[in-house]
């Protein structure tokens, strides 16, 4: 396989990897087989994958090849893009992370995997996730949760974390995510990558998966600004460029969002890379933003959807669904009308509250999380010292933007014990482009390596067997994941 610097083609850019195809000196089939080859040697101690689309990668590749030849490439002809499984796909198992749908072969493709394709993409495979896409970390009752290439004794988060896995380890250039509540920007976080949430409604998911439909956004998991770029781009149906040198910005850095805690750890490496900000000339001041209020709308609105579309599965499968799915369901059962209404008013005040905030600010800087990845089945109980709930206190600082519908980005900015950091960066509504222009700016100041730690991974003895198939087929069985113990060490 060919290389630029000792490096995968997997890891480059995709502007790089798009011009080596353009010249021949790099073929699509190649890269290709080389990313299934990965998805062989890591995916069984990794599980990023739920569906393997070997057939489908293949002829893919070759279409892409042949457009070259033929000079009519596509935007993404022949770069690798994993799917997460909450995406229909036409042809393939599409189990949106619940064994209820195991077997659940979908017809079409969804509105934002339509695009991708029509763009000459190569799907390597669709990605593990948490039940329909509802947690903030990716255990399902398929299998294993996704292994954390950082440390595979821990979470890479979620729910995109199959899609995060897939992209640090090497096994896709560029993942298909979901953001409902912070599920690209957490795994991000966690992962070392660059994780974007457009603007709500800017990337419409047409025959998608019904699930948090007032907050989520399709969008990318990458390893940079400019892959997330022509990603987005893709999506959108026209090309995105970087702009040139811009203004002065005035940024509200929040370093504890609703008076949170964060890890001293994360804290200190957040806030050097703020300084990056300072020294990029834009004036950045540190101030407590009035976030507060989220849930009011976020929590009901999010339960109530989950009921109208699946509350049925609480009386007909109640052993096949995952705790979390069936706790969810079982509060949801008891939500009102006028509950429902209440939270309705609550989004549209917090929507217009946090839009006076960009009438001071250009942007806002938080920490993403407020901690590292932390292992499996072990969310922090406390943080700097202080008591924090199980539910949101490690990542409490992306879910505010979903509910006020802002395009917000997650980047890699150093480590903490030895795991990656993220700094979330957010803008107003459809200022998309320009925050990824910022977004990149500090990208380049901060010069963060996004592979973890090489390239070797070697399957952990005992390790219970991938989940994935090469047929599109989950493999059947709906057991919970066995002991995560016997997953030890990252990529090294």
């Amino acid at each position: 396989m060919p290389d630029r610097n000792g490096e995968n083609p997997v890891y480059w850019p995709i502007a790089s990897l798009t011009e080596a195809y353009r010249q021949g000196r790099l073929s699509p089939v190649e890269v290709a087989e080389d990313v299934l080859e990965r998805i062989d040697r890591l995916n069984p101690s990794l599980h990023a994958y739920l569906v393997r689309l070997d057939e489908l990668t293949r002829r893919q590749a070759r279409e892409a090849e042949a457009a070259y030849r033929a000079g009519r490439a596509l935007p993404l002809s022949g770069v690798p893009v994993s799917i997460k499984d909450t995406y229909p796909l036409a042809g393939a198992v599409t189990t949106f992370g619940s064994v209820v749908h195991r077997h659940n072969r979908t017809r079409q493709d969804s509105g934002v995997v339509r695009r991708l394709r029509t763009s000459g993409a190569v799907f390597t495979g669709k990605t593990n996730t948490a039940e329909f896409g509802q947690s903030a970390t990716s255990d399902n009752r398929l299998g294993p949760e996704a292994g954390n290439p950082w440390d595979t004794t821990r979470t890479p988060g979620g729910s995109s974390g199959g899609a995060a896995v897939s992209v640090a380890a090497g096994l896709a250039s560029v993942a298909l995510a979901s953001d409902g509540g912070g599920s690209i920007r957490i795994p991000a976080s966690f992962t070392g990558l660059f994780g974007f949430k457009p603007t709500c409604g800017l990337c419409p998911d047409e025959g998608g998966l019904p699930a948090m439909s007032d907050f989520v956004c399709p969008g990318p998991l990458a390893r940079r600004a400019s892959d997330a770029r022509a990603f987005l781009g893709a999506l959108l149906g026209r090309r995105l460029s970087r702009a040139s040198a811009g203004r002065r910005l005035r940024i509200a850095w929040c370093p504890h969002p609703e008076g949170r805690p964060v890890d001293p750890g994360v804290a200190a490496t957040v806030s050097a890379a703020v300084a990056s900000l300072t020294a990029l000339g834009h004036e950045v001041v540190e101030i407590a933003l009035p976030l507060e209020g989220w849930n009011e709308a976020f929590g009901p609105l999010v339960l109530a959807e989950e009921w109208r579309e699946r509350g049925d599965l609480l009386t007909r499968f109640p052993d096949a669904l995952s705790d979390y799915v069936s706790r969810s369901l079982a509060a949801a059962r008891t939500l009102t009308d006028k509950d429902i209404a209440a939270a309705r008013a609550a989004h549209r005040r917090y929507r217009a509250r946090i839009a006076t905030l960009f009438e001071t600010w250009d942007a806002i800087a938080t920490p993403t999380t407020a901690v590292a990845a932390f292992p499996f089945g072990k969310r922090p109980k406390r943080i700097a010292g202080r008591e924090v709930d199980r539910l949101w206190g490690a990542f409490p600082f992306a879910v505010p933007f979903n509910v006020s519908g802002n395009p917000a980005v997650s980047l890699p900015c150093g480590l903490a014990g030895g795991l990656p950091v993220g700094l979330q960066l957010v803008m107003p509504l459809n200022e998309d482009e320009r925050l990824l222009d910022l977004a990149e700016d500090v990208e380049e100041a901060v010069a963060f390596d996004c592979r973890p730690m090489g390239e070797a991974v070697l399957q952990p003895a005992g390790e219970p067997a991938s989940r994935a198939v090469r047929a599109g087929e989950i493999v059947s069985g709906t057991g919970s994941p066995g002991p995560q113990s016997s997953r030890t060490g990252g990529i090294r």
